[in-house]
């Protein structure tokens, strides 16, 4: 039973402003940029991961890095992050919320993957750690308070 306002209102109407859930907005801009980033960035991985594990003389290192992989390793991190990636992009497009945290997390991995990449492919890895600071920010940004 709620109490009635002197107007005849409801006192109750709802959740106060600030304690609302937080969730996505269905199909809104920012949202559908992320899950088309995340899809081509992950397919991209992809390729780029089987191509490290099928020939181990594709990529060429330049210089001395302090974080060193044998390149079949460095192919297999990709291929799966690829797939992981391309999954989360998927999910994006079904509106799972459970989605949008892990695309935020997947992209802070692939970011951190794609730093210390930089050695084999340097114009490559700016251009996806670039790519993952734009899919955070897409995914941060279209959060919105849910009202009911």
């Amino acid at each position: 039973m709620s109490q009635q306002t002197p107007t005849g209102g409801d006192w109750n109407t709802g959740p106060a402003p600030g304690n609302a859930p937080l969730r996505g907005d269905s199909g809104s801009g920012g949202t559908v940029f992320a899950a088309v980033l995340l899809l081509v960035s992950g397919i991209l991985a992809i390729c780029q991961g089987i191509a490290a594990i099928a020939e181990d003389d594709v990529y060429a290192r330049i210089g001395n890095y302090v974080f060193e992989f044998d390149l079949t390793a460095w192919g297999w991190i990709h291929l799966i992050l690829g797939l992981i990636v391309v999954l989360i992009g998927w999910g994006l497009f079904r509106d799972m919320n459970s989605a949008r945290v892990a695309g935020i997390a997947v992209a802070g991995l692939s970011m951190i993957a794609n730093f210390i990449w930089l050695p084999y492919q340097p114009w490559w890895s700016i251009t996806i750690i670039a790519i993952d600071v734009f899919v955070i920010w897409a995914l941060c940004s279209s959060w919105s308070r849910a009202t009911a």
